[in-house]
């Protein structure tokens, strides 16, 4: 439906606070959501980074600070290697990388660490978004199209 919740979850946690009221009002720089929302008449989706088995967001860091974790599959940037230069920005096929011009480095979905669930899929108010793993995936596709 689009409410944006995601995205206020999901900037909330990244705040210092973790706090909702106090991460929106009070926090400077303003914590920057790692998921958007894409919206047009009734059709709505959210956008995050999809983890992607060919991560070019990781090929294009002119300094190694996006990284693809070889046991868990998530990419992840390191802020302190991120210069801030956006070339991931421009590789990343479906544009899930946010500027924090705040901090100036990347912002992307790091899953939440130390959550079981992330914070914008355990504060979905209608269960549209949901955490699968990509085996799930494949399995769901090939029945749907059986």
């Amino acid at each position: 439906m689009g409410c944006g919740l995601c995205k206020v979850y999901c900037a909330t946690e990244h705040s210092v606070s973790k706090d909702v009221i106090k991460a929106h009002k009070r926090e400077t720089p303003k914590p920057v959501p790692r998921v958007r929302v894409e919206q047009k008449a009734e059709v709505a989706f959210s956008l995050q980074c999809r983890h992607c088995t060919e991560p070019w967001c990781v090929y294009s860091c002119l300094t190694g600070a996006m990284q693809k974790d070889p046991i868990t599959g998530l990419v992840n940037v390191d802020q302190e290697r991120c210069m801030g230069c956006w070339t991931c920005i421009l590789a990343c096929p479906h544009g899930a990388i946010a500027r924090d011009q705040g901090k100036k480095i990347v912002a992307k979905c790091d899953f939440c660490p130390g959550r079981d669930i992330p914070a914008c899929v355990a504060n979905c108010p209608n269960e549209a978004l949901m955490v699968v793993e990509e085996n799930d995936l494949e399995k769901s596709r090939s029945q749907a199209f059986s």
